[in-house]
């Protein structure tokens, strides 16, 4: 069925223009508002300049308007840019208070005074995109959709400054991406406050105030209670986020949010629908030679080397390993994993499951010099020491501490195992791609991972009741993947055809989101 809703999303991030990606939601603003446009759908995404997309070759200036913010007139310029052979309208809203602290998406505040910069930034950008609707700069919508808590600070706007009440009419829809992160900021005495932004905005403090901290704003919780609807990101973690989070016990769920997301649940305003994957017509995913991955390893080591005046540990050692690695007569068993290098991914690593080591290191022992683990990432710096120093000991696992699209397209196809045991997530983009390629992957079953890999069916999948358990059925797993690998070809065989054969596509999520959440 065609459609010929018009839609305005609105997000901090979007894969489509250069530079402006940094997580998962990137990939959604990219994919998601062409699959609808497909539908029938019109689509205008909108975001800030940070600085550098002002400058986007082909972006070109169509209007500026004034808006008030924090008691100052801001001149906003508005420029539209259109990708190539795309009918995607990208809006990007410019000012110099964009890139406050240089020319990047997201910026680092000190621990006592978190998300100050940020929330100041989207805050802005917010009201701008207000303004801009008021007064058709931005062409007005049939439904706006709010990614994240950077997004959310419009729904505010929208449900109680009066100037915008002609905008009250329009659906609203809230994407939850990552509950972990909420922006709160204080509601008041402070140069990054709710009041100093909006001081003359007559609000519910209720409706717009942290579940703990009632002094203090929290845009994650005001985009779950205003918008007309509330989606997550797959089916599961819908479920999950209704639920206390136990960190202890390694229970990711609601975040102190739980109460809130229930209510919207009994009331059938919380849907979760799975992200869709991207299957290009005639792509062939052909396992690349040992010594082409090997080349392109050494190539992204020399290149984040001269980064740096002094040579990290990590590319000196992984330069090693993959030498051991090309050394070898066969390769053996190539196990994989690529991503953020974060607590959620790693956490479950790095518990102790025997004699004290970790679930990691007991992986590895087992592997021996039967196989390799070859892991690409980067992120907290702790993390990325544990690994750099787990490297050093194992000559079979390959640490490549930074990131290069080029070489994990490569990888993906080149694994025989992807491992993903994250301790939770909200969908996984990860997991779609080795399928893609026809790798099975070995996946914690959580959010959007159990709602993709079914254990022995095109896959392996872990569960737990905490941690520890987690971490155990970790490592029983991963030894029925590797016998099956070693002993049944035909097995294994037919497991990476069905990863292969699966198909997320964003068609079917968008045709979703039509009949459920706009």
């Amino acid at each position: 069925m065609q459609n010929n809703k018009k839609i305005l999303m609105v997000a901090a991030e979007n894969d489509a223009l250069p530079r402006a990606k940094v997580g998962g939601v990137g990939d959604v603003i990219r994919d998601a508002p062409k699959a609808l446009i497909k539908q029938g759908c019109e689509v205008d995404v909108v975001l800030p300049s940070y600085g550098f997309l002002a400058r986007l070759e082909g972006a070109v200036l169509i209007t500026s308007y004034a808006v008030i913010f924090g008691g100052k007139i801001y001149e906003i310029s508005l420029l539209h840019y259109q990708e190539k052979g795309s009918k995607v309208n990208n809006i990007i809203l410019h000012h110099p208070e964009f890139a406050p602290k240089g020319e990047k998406v997201y910026c680092n505040d000190p621990d006592w005074q978190p998300f100050a910069t940020d929330a100041t930034k989207f805050a802005l950008f917010c009201a701008a995109v207000a303004q801009g609707l008021k007064i058709g700069a931005i062409a007005r919508p049939d439904v706006i959709h709010c990614h994240d808590w950077h997004a959310a600070f419009l729904l505010i706007l929208l449900k109680y400054a009066a100037q915008y009440k002609d905008l009250l009419g329009i659906h609203t829809v809230y994407t939850i991406h990552n509950l972990a992160m909420q922006g709160v900021r204080p509601l008041k005495g402070d140069e990054s406050s709710f009041a100093q932004w909006f001081p003359e905005l007559a609000y519910d403090a209720e409706m717009i105030c942290d579940a703990r901290f009632k002094d203090c704003v929290n845009p994650m919780r005001a985009g779950i209670l205003l918008a007309d609807k509330v989606h997550t990101v797959s089916p599961t973690y819908a479920e999950e986020i209704q639920h206390p989070s136990q960190y202890s016990q390694g229970i990711y769920g609601g975040e102190g949010l739980q109460h809130e997301l229930s209510i919207r649940a009994q009331n059938g305003d919380l849907v979760g629908i799975l992200n869709g994957c991207e299957y290009p017509k005639g792509a062939k995913y052909t396992k690349p030679s040992r010594k082409k991955i090997g080349e392109m390893i050494d190539t992204a080591l020399l290149k984040w080397a001269a980064e740096s005046t002094h040579l990290a540990s990590a590319h000196w050692i992984a330069e090693r390993r993959t030498k051991d690695w090309l050394a070898k007569k066969n390769a053996g068993f190539t196990m994989l994993s690529i991503g953020r290098v974060t607590e959620q991914k790693s956490r479950i690593l790095q518990t102790k499951v025997s004699r004290g080591r970790t679930a990691l290191e007991v992986i590895l022992n087992r592997l021996g010099d039967e196989g390799t683990y070859i892991m690409l990432g980067n992120g907290d710096s702790k993390l990325e020491s544990f690994f750099t120093k787990m490297s050093a000991v194992h000559d079979n696992f390959i640490f490549l501490n930074g990131y290069s699209d080029a070489l994990s397209q490569e990888l993906y196809k080149f694994g025989d195992l992807f491992l993903m045991p994250s301790s939770f997530e909200p969908c996984g983009i990860s997991q779609m791609l080795a399928m893609r390629a026809g790798q099975p992957c070995l996946v914690n079953q959580v959010g959007g991972l159990k709602d993709t890999v079914t254990h022995t069916k095109n896959g392996f999948a872990f569960s737990g009741n905490n941690i520890f358990e987690q971490a155990e059925n970790l490592v029983g797993i991963f030894d029925e993947a590797l016998n099956l690998y070693q002993n049944n070809n035909v097995i294994y065989a037919s497991l990476c055809k069905a990863a292969a054969k699966a198909r997320f596509t964003w068609e079917e999520s968008v045709k979703a989101y039509l009949e459920r959440i706009y």
